[in-house]
């Protein structure tokens, strides 16, 4: 049947009205999913701020284990420790804090920071809670009339337990940053920050506690601190801080980020035929070593199986591939060697730096132009400057992959971007190992002895090169292996300083009491407990010096020697 005259009229008014109507649903759906995709942006967003800033304040109360001088020579004074005990004490601290940090990184990789933040507000709660109550228990003996040291096994335990609290909470707070700021032109001083912010924790701690909780004397001016209420107030502060890590402490998009670590290198080749991803004839994925899969862990249609299981899976796989990598790439033991041999020096002095200083004069002197406390906040803020200028040289300096992930060598690591001036993370590293051998070297010649004035040359020199050292290491770290299996790399790495600072703290007490036994002015009685003079340290100080300069040549072998970094064309 023909339409009529009218039919027709309406027909493509109707076609115009509904084509209209659809097409304005079409757009109200676009609009809909840009403001929810801009709602998911700002909510990521605002996630990895939350957890940045928690990781700041995590490393910053961490720090706490860095102000030992503060207090170490009042337990030679107060409780009546010998330099061995203390140096027991601060080794085991260091050890307990070192050690474990492969397990904890391996933990925090593949379950998240936050369970790590969980056990360090257990651990450095309960840690400085009982070293509190000891404390006072050390004193009381004393004040009666007891031998005393009846407390030392227990302090030592106190101390284990700091030291792998502090280990929970520090690595959980910079794997935090170094995985949600992998990319970016500012990566390395976003990694840096909780790093800084655990060095400028020891300056912030110490100025509290000499300043607010202090001792004061019969005339009313401030003594030492008051180590009783300091190891409270830290028993207080660090395990809130950690309750807090455990709710906003976490990896944002931890998915993509192994996705895309798997694909590169799946296109680099550097999968073909390993242990883990197995290639399959006809398949473009293959099968782990145990288990029957008929599809890789790409494969779309493993997705429709069952998602997380999935992600899981391909997350264990590429963590435990790229682990087998690293340790076995000799050019990372080059590395760890040198770390080992430039850190442990730093790490034995700020342990002992109290001590040190209570060599410079004799009793008779009552010399007071220097304290601890000073030395401890002057290494704490050259150290933290240090920090934060490393890893500003290096992210306007130093050359840049393109990619967060393992560097191949192949086309996709180089650099984005050339800069005019170019200088190398490893030179930069050098750099500081020097200088950091300057103040051992200030120190071994005896140019302080009687002249406490002078001794800020040491401590700022040792913290510069200390802080620099250890804000590089990391940075090279993520460029060359990547950020997927930050904690297990960098975790293994750490083990270096608990053996360098047991090492030396060793050496120090053996001359330190040898030179007790010779040294002038002693008191009756104090033969085998102080020393005062240049035998106390001065050979300990000059083996130092040697011995960061063997490890800079070291970190220099691994770049430039045989099959080093640079032959192999990864960007550093």
């Amino acid at each position: 049947m023909p339409q009529s005259a009218s039919d027709q009229t309406l027909a493509p008014l109707l076609r115009s009205r509904s084509s209209s109507t659809l097409g304005s649903r079409s757009s109200r759906t676009t609009i809909s999913d840009a403001i929810l995709k801009t709602n998911v942006k700002h909510k990521t967003r605002a996630l990895r701020g939350i957890a940045f800033v928690v990781a700041i304040l995590a490393a910053l109360c961490a720090g706490s284990i860095t102000v030992f001088s503060l207090y170490g020579h009042l337990f030679q004074s107060e409780l009546h420790y010998t330099q061995l005990q203390i140096n027991g004490i601060a080794s085991a601290m260091s050890i307990s804090m070192y050690i474990p940090v492969p397990v904890i990184g391996y933990i925090c990789d593949r379950v998240g920071p936050s369970p790590l933040s969980l056990a360090a507000s257990v651990l450095l709660g309960g840690g400085y809670g009982l070293a509190a109550g000891l404390y006072r228990q050390g004193l009381a003996e004393i004040n009666s009339g007891e031998k005393g040291r009846t407390t030392f096994a227990a302090m030592v335990f106190a101390f284990v337990i700091i030291g792998v609290g502090t280990s929970c909470m520090y690595l959980g707070a910079i794997t935090t940053c170094a995985k949600n700021f992998g990319k970016g032109k500012y990566r390395g001083l976003l990694l840096v920050a909780p790093i800084a912010s655990f060095g400028l924790g020891g300056m912030v701690l110490s100025q509290i506690g000499s300043r607010l909780l202090y001792e004061a004397q019969p005339d009313g001016t401030r003594g030492d601190v008051n180590v009783f209420h300091f190891f409270l107030f830290l028993c207080i502060i660090l395990a809130a801080i950690g309750i807090i890590g455990t709710f906003t402490l976490r990896i944002i998009d931890e998915e993509e980020l192994i996705d895309e670590a798997v694909e590169e290198l799946e296109r680099s080749g550097l999968l073909e035929g390993s242990e883990i991803f197995r290639r399959q004839a006809g398949r473009d994925y293959g099968t782990i070593d145990g288990i029957d899969e008929d599809a890789g862990i790409m494969d779309p249609a493993r997705d429709d199986e069952d998602e997380d299981d999935n992600a899981r899976l391909k997350k264990a796989w590429l963590l435990n591939a790229e682990t087998r990598r690293f340790l076995s790439d000799h050019t990372m033991w080059w590395f760890a060697v040198g770390f080992w041999l430039i850190i442990g020096p730093g790490e034995a002095f700020i342990n002992n730096l109290g001590t040190v200083i209570g060599t410079l004069y004799s009793p008779s002197t009552n010399s007071n132009e220097t304290t601890a406390a000073t030395h401890v906040s002057i290494m704490a803020t050259v150290s933290t400057v240090a920090r934060l200028l490393a890893a500003s040289l290096s992210d306007l300096l130093s050359p840049s992959p393109n990619s967060q992930h393992p560097q191949t060598g192949f086309p996709t690591s180089l650099p984005t971007l050339r800069q005019k001036l170019s200088v190398s993370r490893v030179v930069l590293f050098i750099v500081a190992g020097f200088i950091l051998s300057l103040g051992t070297l200030v120190l071994a010649s005896g140019a302080v002895q009687e002249h406490g004035e002078r001794f800020w040359i040491v401590s700022s020199s040792i913290g510069a090169g200390y802080g620099a050292v250890f804000s590089l290491t990391p940075i090279i770290v993520t460029m060359i292996w990547g950020v997927e299996n930050f904690g297990t790399n960098f975790g293994v790495l750490a083990l270096t300083p608990a053996l360098g600072s047991t090492m030396w703290g060793l050496i120090y007490s053996a001359v330190y009491q040898a030179g007790a036994r010779n040294s002038p002015s002693l008191t009756e009685g104090d033969g085998d407990t102080f020393c005062y003079g240049k035998q106390c340290y001065s050979s300990t100080f000059w083996a130092m010096t040697v011995c960061v300069w063997v490890g800079t040549g070291m970190v220099l072998w691994a770049w430039k020697g045989r099959d080093g970094w640079a032959k192999r064309g990864i960007v550093i």
